[in-house]
């Protein structure tokens, strides 16, 4: 992940426009010797990208878990976070929220002991409980796609932990000590449907190995009033020293160490001070970095976007990524994906193709609710997929919209209209199409909006996704 001279100079071009416009940078001093290309500075931004995953879980959780008892979506370490219902339009603890599954996850630390995590069996409802180390990689995810609907039992163990589980336990060994648990299960939105997914929620169990066959109640967690509970975790990380960063880094790889590939990168890293296993070194480190190397640094994960190589796709105005869950390498896109994404899935299990403007032409617009849009799904063209599909409404702030349906997400279980030549509309606009009509209508707000399309499990075979050959249609304005 060497930055090249071109990115540099793009970086430093995109700095000094910045630094024009803010007197913080102003002060800061030229930013000449940076983009001369100072060894020490690049590999400063190499080592930030690198641990932005590991420091953004761990604030995460941190986070998530700094609670006496489980409220809403927060809950202390070791306890299960069963959502209830779908977020509503005041919903706002965390950006594009979904309307189809109902969350079960935990924090759990496997250092000391192997947590065991078992679910009930699921019958034919869609599921999946994909398993992330300190990394964000996914290192296993048990649900309907890789290990069926029956009922499983398994342990999470540490990356130095052996030993003899019970019988009828599978081990899943974590990379890490920090493991983050982000269940998700299928949900109609119904009454009736809820219920149904509360039940297998409430059957859902997740205790320490030692506790296991036993009557297990998990303590009551402990509130740390110096933890910041209401600025976004994104912006705490960003707003981190160089040092205080590094320093965080450093003190994490001792209990979630870097991978074995990872070898080439951590060895350049020790010149600045970073070595895993050990406190981070201030003295190989220029203090002049401070504030210009994390705000760089943060600039070329989001530039990704745009110059990704190929690691993010734009097709028919809907931009979306298929490496997403396990980065091998890939610093810059596991940064990314952290950015935008936080707990991404596989591929495999899910792809979110979003779409900003509408047609996707050169002369392509932002979406308007002043404006009525149609998406169209030819005849047996609609999303294939083994798990389900939807699209999702957002004002934009990613949000829901509040509208008077109470819809924010459109799919097959809307029981769709046809057109008479078997294609399916989706009506994307802010007034009303007409009851005759409201089964295909994704209500807009007023103004700007955004639109997210969720493919779980996409069919592996053609057309998919995964390869290219399922070209997402285009959202087009009506006439």
């Amino acid at each position: 992940m060497d930055i090249t001279r071109r990115t540099a100079t793009l970086l430093g071009a995109g700095l000094l426009g910045s630094a024009a416009l803010s007197p913080a940078f102003a002060l800061d001093g030229p930013l000449s010797d940076i983009v001369a290309g100072r060894d020490d500075f690049w590999t400063g931004v190499e080592a930030y990208i690198y641990g932005y995953p590991l420091v953004t879980m761990e604030m995460t959780r941190r986070v998530v878990t700094n609670v006496a008892e489980p409220k809403g979506t927060r809950a202390p370490m070791g306890h299960l976070i069963k959502l209830r219902e779908y977020p509503n339009a005041s919903f706002r603890d965390v950006t594009a929220p979904n309307a189809d599954t109902l969350y079960t996850t935990a924090f759990v630390d496997v250092g000391s002991e192997p947590w065991v995590f078992a679910y009930p069996d699921m019958g034919e409802r869609y599921f999946l409980f994909p398993m992330l180390d300190g990394w964000t990689n996914v290192f296993q995810v048990p649900g309907s796609r890789t290990t069926g609907e029956g009922a499983k039992t398994v342990a999470i163990t540490g990356p130095g932990w052996s030993g003899t589980l019970p019988e009828g336990v599978v081990e899943y060994k974590s990379p890490t000590n920090i493991v983050w648990l982000l269940g998700r299960i299928y949900c109609e939105g119904t009454p009736e449907d809820y219920a149904a997914v509360h039940k297998l929620q409430d059957a859902c169990k997740l205790q320490p190995l030692s506790t296991w066959g036993k009557t297990y109640t998990p303590p009551a967690g402990k509130v740390d009033p110096s933890i910041d509970m209401k600025t976004a975790v994104r912006e705490q990380v960003n707003r981190m020293t160089a040092t205080e960063y590094f320093t965080l880094l450093c003190e994490l790889m001792k209990t979630n160490p870097p991978a074995p590939a990872d070898a080439p990168a951590i060895e350049k890293f020790a010149s600045i001070g970073i070595v895993p296993g050990q406190d981070f070194d201030k003295s190989k480190f220029d203090p002049a970095f401070e504030k210009r190397l994390p705000d760089l640094a943060f600039d070329r994960i989001m530039m990704h976007f745009k110059f990704s190589d190929g690691d993010v796709q734009s097709v028919n105005g809907w931009g979306f990524t298929t490496k997403t869950g396990l980065y091998g390498t890939n610093y810059i896109q596991r940064a990314l994906i952290t950015a935008i994404g936080l707990g991404a899935n596989r591929p495999q299990d899910a792809v979110y193709p979003t779409s900003l403007k509408d047609g996707g032409g050169v002369f392509s617009r932002s979406y308007n609710g002043s404006e009525d849009y149609v998406l169209t799904f030819k005849k047996g063209q609609l999303p294939p997929v083994k798990g389900f599909w939807s699209i999702t409404m957002y004002n934009d702030q990613y949000f829901f919209v509040e509208n008077p349906i109470n819809r924010y997400s459109i799919s097959a279980r809307q029981d769709l209209k046809s057109n008479p030549d078997g294609s399916v509309d989706i009506l994307i606009q802010h007034k009303s199409p007409g009851k005759d009509k409201e089964s295909n209508w994704l209500p807009a707000p007023k103004d700007k909006f955004y639109l997210m399309m969720r493919l779980y499990w996409p069919d592996e075979s053609d057309p998919t996704i995964l390869n290219g050959s399922w070209i997402i249609p285009p959202v087009v304005k009506s006439k």
